[in-house]
């Protein structure tokens, strides 16, 4: 309920429409009434109001005590008074100064924050006031000067369990939070659905808009794409070793950190060394063939600069190798990837030989890679079967993703793992039409900005690395695509702020002063500073120029390198964006 106040306040809002209901009735009455839906009174009831309050005129509030019905019936009966201790109703004399803090949301004590100020005693004076609470208020001018009147009814809701005593005090509010959650839910959901287009390119829209690149660029891009097409297509069942299944269809790569003891020590088979990676388990090198990860990544990087080329270029050859890419890594039944990663980064002889949560993040960049699948689908080089065989397996890894220890392990991890696990996540929700589960995770990740990023825009879990250079502009590197996708269908994270003013644009006004100095934590290798540029220009579209920096010498976008390593987290040709 707190994090949906304002929201709670902008749909309901029912401290503006007990004042709006107090202006007008003001206007043409001495008292005013603005009373809760479902109150009742009784001839009787009335007449003992009216005379309450001709007796006592002087004051300008009144109370008037009120009693929950458990049967309506009894409402007919002359002489039935019930005991009338519930949360009153208040009558209000049309030269009152006083009104309802519209500030104060629905089902969080908008009226009894009137009673407060005006000294009215109850059994709200006990009531906690959570740290997320409006402050209590101080008294008004007014405090003191109310009196009681006779008594209201509130009818009977047809749900017994939720009108009798503290325990249906209690529940009522359970109650009422949950429906004020599903309205809101709801709304959110129609909203979003509103603004979101499953098939819209995410990454890349130049290339759906027709939009032009420079004649640079667009040889560097053909170039890239013609090596791509004397390579592949891969699959995960050309890989020189077997994992632990000994299915060849299962994804397989050890942990990168963790190198063998020599030394048969019991239950301590594996050292980490943060930063070192085990031989075979960097991209490209001739080892990496054991495995599947150098395979993968060729698989995304190979058919997104295909289908780039494609649509700057014209030629055929480019889309069709790329389909082809596609087909034999996910729907040839005889080279496809089983929908799982549960033999990503393996310690053998820990964890029953299955792979760690840590290696969710190598299947990192479907972001961009589903952006290419869109444009073979939209040029019609993917049929409808094999559209929606793709579908079916990204849906069961997506599910795998959601569920499996690892996935849910992941999920929970606390640095750039879990801003990694949201961007799969959202992407394939994207993708695949699952816009509450995409709005959801787009909610969640505000989250992670109010954790990860400290107020002065450090990143805390990424500066205990070895290589923290690194592993800071990684992470910032997945939120830009995060807020990418976010943007893409109509949310905004580029402008979301934490109660202390931790965000995205924080976060890059602490990183990006390094581009001029000298980077003061440990980052035990080689580090590429070009991979700032980047991030300078995501800043400069969404938050305009940075104080600071009109004296450096920054190269123009397309003059940068459009190829960073995988590892690094940028896409390839990342200026067209």
């Amino acid at each position: 309920m707190r994090l949906y106040r304002h929201k709670n306040n902008y749909v309901m809002n029912n401290n503006g429409a007990r004042n709006a209901a107090l202006r007008e009735a003001k206007t043409h009455a001495k008292w005013a009434l603005p009373w809760d839906g479902n109150c009742f009174l009784t001839a009787e009831a009335w007449e003992v109001i009216v005379a309450d309050v001709k007796k006592q005129s002087e004051c300008p509030y009144f109370v008037v005590p009120m009693a929950r019905i458990p049967n309506n019936e009894s409402l007919l009966n002359k002489d039935y008074k019930p005991k009338a201790d519930e949360e009153p109703q208040m009558i209000f004399r049309c030269d009152s100064t006083e009104e309802f803090d519209e500030a104060c949301y629905y089902g969080r004590r908008p009226k009894v924050e009137m009673f407060w100020r005006l000294g009215i005693p109850g059994k709200w004076d006990h009531w906690h006031i959570e740290p997320w609470d409006i402050p209590c208020p101080d008294y008004s001018k007014d405090a003191g000067a109310f009196a009681k009147a006779g008594w209201v009814a509130r009818l009977f809701s047809g749900q017994a369990h939720l009108e009798k005593g503290s325990s249906g005090l209690v529940d009522r509010g359970l109650a009422r939070n949950e429906a004020i959650a599903a309205l809101l839910d709801k709304l959110d959901g129609e909203g979003f659905h509103f603004r979101y287009d499953a098939t819209r390119l995410c990454y890349v829209p130049v290339m759906a808009s027709g939009g032009t690149i420079s004649e640079t660029l667009k040889c560097t891009l053909v170039s890239t794409a013609d090596e791509a097409l004397s390579r592949g297509p891969y699959s995960v069942v050309d890989k020189k070793t077997l994992p632990p299944s000994k299915n060849p269809h299962d994804y397989w790569h050890p942990a990168p950190y963790f190198w063998p003891i020599p030394l048969p020590i019991p239950g301590l088979p594996y050292i980490r060394k943060d930063g070192k990676r085990v031989p075979g388990t960097r991209l490209y090198e001739s080892m990496s063939d054991n495995y599947d990860r150098t395979r993968l990544q060729r698989l995304y990087d190979d058919t997104f600069v295909l289908t780039l080329a494609g649509s700057v270029s014209k030629d055929e050859r480019y889309d069709v190798h790329a389909a082809n890419l596609v087909r034999t890594w996910f729907l040839n039944p005889e080279t496809a990837m089983a929908p799982h990663l549960d033999y990503a980064q393996v310690r053998k002889g820990w964890n029953k030989n299955r792979g760690s949560s840590s290696g969710i993040i190598e299947a990192k960049d479907f972001y961009y890679f589903l952006d290419a699948v869109r444009l073979l689908e939209q040029r019609s080089k993917l049929t409808q079967s094999e559209s929606n065989a793709f579908r079916e397996w990204l849906s069961k890894y997506l599910h795998w993703l959601r569920t499996s220890p690892q996935g849910v392990k992941e999920r929970a991890s606390q640095n750039n793992h879990g801003t990694y696990y949201d961007l799969q996540v959202g992407t394939i929700a994207a993708f695949l039409g699952e816009d509450t589960l995409l709005r959801h995770t787009l909610r969640d990740s505000r989250f992670r900005i109010v954790h990860q990023f400290a107020a002065d825009g450090s990143q805390t879990e990424e500066l205990k690395r070895t290589t923290t250079a690194h592993y800071c502009c990684f992470n910032l590197q997945g939120w830009i695509h995060l807020a990418q996708l976010a943007e893409s269908c109509g949310e905004d994270l580029w402008r979301f702020e934490g109660p202390q003013g931790q965000s995205l644009r924080r976060a890059m006004e602490w990183l990006l002063p390094y581009l001029e100095k000298e980077w003061p934590y440990q980052q035990i290798d080689k580090f590429d500073s070009e991979r700032l540029y980047p991030i300078f220009y995501a800043y400069l579209s969404h938050y305009g120029a940075m104080d600071g920096f009109e004296h450096l010498e920054i190269p123009g976008q397309e003059d940068v390198k459009p190829l960073f390593c995988p590892h690094d987290g940028i896409r390839p040709f990342w200026q067209l964006s």
